[in-house]
């Protein structure tokens, strides 16, 4: 992999991740643009004890341009767009629009290809292991940065989730302080060690991989739809050796990564049979935080890696939507039972 940082024309940081080393990268953003203002401000919820970012900024941002307006493919004659070069393999750079930013974190985007019309499930395995080493090198880099407590690598995909381009494309978002989702299960963790001594992690992906609710199996990897599945459709991915975040990954579990996350995405293409259209889906990674845990008694090391990956869509034509007890009360209610989409996520393996 050969990485190239350039700037573009208001000054955002914009990297280039290319699998030929002897790539070279040179052209410069010919656009006129302003610097980027930004309102991103961070409150606290005193009842609840979490924060919200406050972004309104974000209102102009672009929503659904014609493809032959895309800011994210490449530039190409005076079609100028948010990547300088005319042609790219992975690029990552700082979003115009954050929804964090300055003392409040930081937001990028990545771009997994330039073809427009692509999906991540139709990269190749090389391709796939090129974004995995650019999710990895930008937590790396995030990772040092004195208003980042955590790095949350992401991809929303589909008009469904919200998505405003649809350029094949993820985000990562640097946060100034350890998540909601993430104090409920740092807790969690300490509880369980508490309780009996053992790591909360471990024990229930030993339970899971026993379970009929396993989905996929490597060398590596295990991928199993949860036992308490919020979602119509969820698999939960974990690397077998428990390891804290993506820099932690071995090169045996890296390589085997994108083999066994294309066939989970493949597969959740294939859930609503032949004609639907692409599935729509949150993929998140959860690492652990880089903040201080002392206050949770835990360490780094006691927290585990994994990838979620689930769709809103609960049959053909029909969504799941957070009503009243999901958005008033966080609890959640599922249609589906995760044995009957273990089951059909094996039904639709390739072949």
């Amino acid at each position: 992999m050969k990485k190239t940082s350039t700037r573009l024309a208001d000054g955002r940081e914009l990297i280039y991740y290319d699998s030929r080393d002897d790539t070279v990268r040179t052209a410069a953003d010919r656009r006129p643009l302003a610097p980027v203002a930004t309102t991103s401000e961070i409150r606290e919820d005193p009842l609840l004890g979490d924060f919200v970012a406050i972004a309104s900024h974000r209102q102009g941002r672009t929503y659904h341009p014609p493809a032959d307006e895309c800011p994210l493919c490449p530039s190409a004659g005076d079609r100028l767009s948010e990547i300088p070069d005319t042609s790219y393999d992975v690029v990552v750079f700082e979003n115009r629009f954050p929804s964090l930013a300055g003392d409040s974190g930081r937001c990028e985007v990545v771009c997994f290809t330039s073809d427009h019309d692509a999906s991540f499930a139709g990269l190749t395995e090389e391709q796939a292991r090129l974004v995995l080493d650019a999710w990895t090198d930008r937590t790396a880099e995030l990772s040092h940065l004195d208003a980042v407590a955590q790095v949350f690598c992401f991809e929303n995909r589909g008009a469904e989730i919200g998505v405003t381009l649809g350029h094949p494309h993820g985000q990562i978002y640097a946060y100034p302080d350890i998540t909601p989702r993430t104090d409920l299960m740092l807790r969690n963790l300490a509880a369980h060690r508490e309780r009996t001594g053992r790591n909360l992690f471990d024990d229930v992906l030993a339970r899971e991989s026993r379970s009929d609710r396993v989905v996929l199996e490597a060398e590596h990897w295990v991928a199993y739809v949860p036992y308490a599945a919020h979602w119509p459709y969820e698999v939960h991915l974990h690397p077998r050796r428990r390891v804290p975040d993506l820099l932690a990954l071995d090169e045996a579990a890296r390589t085997e990564f994108a083999q066994v996350y294309l066939e989970l995405l493949r597969r959740f293409d294939r859930i609503f049979g032949p004609g639907e259209p692409p599935t729509p889906y949150i993929a998140a990674w959860h690492q652990a935080p880089f903040a201080d845990l002392g206050g949770y008694g835990v360490s780094r090391d006691a927290f585990a890696l994994h990838l979620e990956l689930f769709t809103i869509r609960r049959t053909s034509g029909k969504l799941k939507f957070l009503a009243g007890s999901e958005s008033g009360m966080n609890v959640f209610i599922n249609d589906v039972p995760p044995e009957t989409a273990a089951e059909r996520l094996r039904e639709v393996a390739s072949k």
